[in-house]
C-alpha cells in the first residue's frame, strides 16, 4: 500500500482529495502546513488547523503538522515586499507553491515516509503519479473556472511525478457533492478568497505596514503632472483606480497606469488603455516543467491567473527569452508568463520588462 501525505488546508477541496485517496486504497496521512501570519491580522491558521483536524478525525486518518512559517516569511513575504518596493508585481501564490507546498512540504513528506503528496488543486498530472516511468505532464484542470495550473508553474519535474491532484478532473459542483456524500465536517465551508495571509485587509493596506510609501505625482504621457497617488510601489501596470486625476470638466476620464518609477515615486498614466500594452515581454530564463520545445516556438501564454490565453512566439537569444505577442498585451514586470501547448503547461518565466 502506497502512502500519500495530503496537504489539508481546512478547505473542502483538500478534504475531498483526502477522502477520494482513502477510498482508492491509499494509506492517507493528513498534514497541515503552518505558515507565517503577521500579528496585526486576526489569527486564521488556528481555525484552519482545527477544520483540518476535524476532517482527519472524520476520515479516520493520522494528522500531522509541519511548521514552515519561517520559510514562508523568507521565500514568499520578503520576496514579495522586495519586489513591490522596486515597482515589480510578483505572484505570491506561485512563490508559495514553488517554495512551500511543493518545496519544503514535499521534501518533509518524502523524508517522513510518503511515496506521494497530494493537494486540492484543480490541475492534472498525466500519466498519474506512480504510473509509467516517463516524464509526467502538468495539465489544466477540467473545470475552466477553477483551473489552477498557472500557480503550479514552478514545480520541479521530480516532485510533479510524485504528486496527486485527485479533484483535477472534476467540476467544483462535483467536489461539493462529494463533500456531502463523504459527510465531511467542512462540506459547506465557503471557498477562501485572495492571499492566505492577508485576511480581511486589502493587499494595499498590508503593504503599507512594511513598505515606506508616500504620496507622489501622476504624470501623463508627455510628463505633465495631472494628479497624485498614494505611493508608486502600491500600483501595477494597467491599473485604473487608486490614484487621483481631477477632471477638467463635466466628463470623467478613466486613466490607466502605463509606467511605474519607484526611484522618483512617479506614476505615468494614459486615457488610452492600449498605451499600457506591449508587443513583447522579456524574461531571463524558462523553468521547463513539461517537454522542452525547440525554439522559436508558437504557444499559448498567460501572464496572470485566469486571463484569456493569447498566442505568442517564444524565442531565445543570448541566454534570454522573448515572447512576441500576436497582439499587444498588458502585463507587469515580476508577473509569470506561463507557456501552454493546448492543455499542457510546458514552462514559465518571470517577466523582466
Amino acid at each position: 500500500m502506497k502512502t500519500v501525505f495530503v496537504g489539508l488546508s481546512g478547505g473542502v477541496d483538500s478534504a475531498v482529495s483526502a477522502a477520494l485517496l482513502k477510498e482508492q486504497g491509499y494509506d492517507v496521512v493528513g498534514a497541515f502546513i503552518k505558515i507565517w501570519q503577521p500579528e496585526f491580522i486576526e489569527c486564521t491558521w488556528k481555525e484552519d488547523r482545527l477544520d483540518a483536524m476535524r476532517v482527519a478525525v472524520a476520515l479516520g486518518i493520522p494528522f500531522l503538522e509541519v511548521d514552515l512559517s519561517e520559510s514562508y516569511k523568507e521565500h514568499v513575504i520578503e520576496d514579495m515586499l522586495k519586489n513591490y518596493s522596486a515597482g515589480v508585481t510578483p505572484n505570491p501564490d506561485i512563490l508559495c507553491n514553488t517554495h512551500i507546498k511543493f518545496g519544503d512540504f514535499a521534501a518533509w513528506a518524502f523524508s517522513s515516509g510518503a511515496d506521494f503528496i497530494a493537494t486540492g488543486h484543480y490541475a492534472r498530472v498525466d500519466p498519474p503519479a506512480g504510473v509509467g516511468d516517463g516524464m509526467s505532464a502538468l495539465l489544466r484542470g477540467v473545470d475552466g473556472e477553477k483551473d489552477q495550473s498557472y500557480f503550479l508553474c514552478g514545480l520541479e519535474r521530480d516532485v510533479l511525478s510524485r504528486t496527486l491532484f485527485p479533484i483535477g478532473g472534476m467540476k467544483k459542483s462535483e467536489v461539493r457533492a462529494l463533500a456531502e456524500r463523504f459527510k465531511l465536517p467542512n462540506s459547506r465551508r465557503p471557498d477562501s478568497q485572495g492571499l492566505c495571509f492577508v485576511g480581511d485587509i486589502t493587499l494595499k493596506d498590508f503593504l503599507r505596514r512594511f513598505i515606506p510609501v508616500v504620496p507622489g505625482p501622476v504624470v501623463d504621457m508627455k510628463g505633465n503632472v495631472i494628479g497624485s497617488h498614494e505611493g508608486a510601489a502600491l500600483y501595477t501596470i494597467g491599473q485604473r483606480h487608486g490614484f487621483s486625476v481631477p477632471s477638467t470638466g463635466r466628463d470623467v476620464h478613466i486613466h490607466y497606469v502605463t509606467g511605474i518609477d519607484t526611484a522618483t515615486n512617479t506614476l505615468r498614466v494614459s486615457e488610452n488603455r492600449a498605451d499600457s500594452a506591449k508587443k513583447e515581454a522579456l524574461f531571463g530564463r524558462v523553468h521547463w516543467i513539461g517537454r522542452e520545445p525547440q525554439l522559436p516556438y508558437e504557444a499559448e501564454v498567460e501572464t496572470r491567473y485566469r486571463e484569456k490565453p493569447i498566442r505568442a512566439l517564444i524565442e531565445s537569444s543570448g541566454g534570454h527569452f522573448r515572447a512576441h505577442f500576436a497582439e499587444p498585451h498588458i502585463f507587469s514586470p515580476g508577473q509569470s508568463i506561463v507557456i501552454y501547448d493546448d492543455s499542457q503547461l510546458l514552462g514559465s518565466g518571470v517577466i523582466n520588462k
